[in-house]
């Protein structure tokens, strides 16, 4: 049993089967890719595990609990973490306040954005946020405003923010999507410096094989909707189904 199982997941829209018989179980303590092409099921998957869509038909669990029918929030307090294609922070917000608010949210439950000039009195979830900046190495840019960061900077610290809740399970979605080559190889690295420094499982939804690659320890393939095929990336380099259902969209 994997700390996540996929079983039998189906979901239509009107006339288009989105997803077909989907199962999939993710190993704790693994990196497990989903790749496909456009148009795969591979964002609609994502949806259903986040409490997004609800499928017709199908179970999920994570970590022995279903996450069916529970909302996006009841699904990260369970112990999961997305992070998104475009990156979700406060970007009014100094680096620091955009660690420190989901600090207090997960330690006091829902969160008030008044709430933050008390935040700043407890010395606890000071000292959590900065560890959690060094961590990603963002502490030195803990007073600039959020805006004002580059593609990858955003991308760390939203890392910051996901893995200041201690997640059991994170789920990425084209982390590098939109970077330049250099801020795609630097998230790669974060990418494995968290993974040797937490140990944490990881889910990634990735069109650059290049990432797939360098992460990734076992790989599932969606096509139409359906899981084509599961395997180690070794073998999905060469697979003749894999290479075919892509259709020259991607060098696998």
């Amino acid at each position: 049993m994997g700390i996540l199982e996929i079983k039998g997941i189906n979901k239509r829209f009107g006339g288009l089967q989105a997803l077909g018989n989907v199962n999939l179980s993710v190993a704790e303590n693994t990196v497990h890719a989903i790749i496909g092409p456009n148009g795969a099921g591979k964002s609609t998957l994502l949806n259903v595990l986040i409490g997004k869509l609800i499928p017709d038909s199908g179970s999920v669990m994570f970590d022995g609990q279903s996450v069916l029918g529970r909302k996006p929030h009841e699904i990260n307090q369970l112990g999961i973490s997305r992070v998104f294609q475009t990156p979700e922070i406060f970007s009014d917000l100094t680096v620091f306040e955009n660690v420190m608010i989901p600090c207090f949210a997960k330690r006091d439950g829902s969160f008030r954005m008044h709430a933050i000039e008390s935040v700043f009195a407890e010395k606890g979830i000071q000292q959590q946020a900065e560890e959690m900046l060094a961590d990603v190495n963002m502490l030195e840019k803990r007073h600039m405003i959020a805006s004002s960061l580059s593609r990858g900077d955003k991308r760390r610290l939203e890392m910051a923010m996901c893995l200041v809740q201690d997640p059991k399970l994170l789920l990425l979605d084209e982390p590098t999507a939109g970077m330049a080559r250099a801020d795609t190889e630097n998230t790669i690295q974060l990418l494995k410096d968290i993974r040797a420094k937490r140990g944490i499982t990881m889910a990634i939804i990735e069109h650059d094989m290049n990432v797939v690659f360098s992460l990734a320890e076992r790989i599932t393939v969606l096509a139409q909707g359906m899981p084509l095929v599961e395997d180690t990336p070794e073998n999905i380099k060469g697979h003749p189904k894999v290479r075919e259902a892509y259709l020259g969209e991607a060098q696998v």
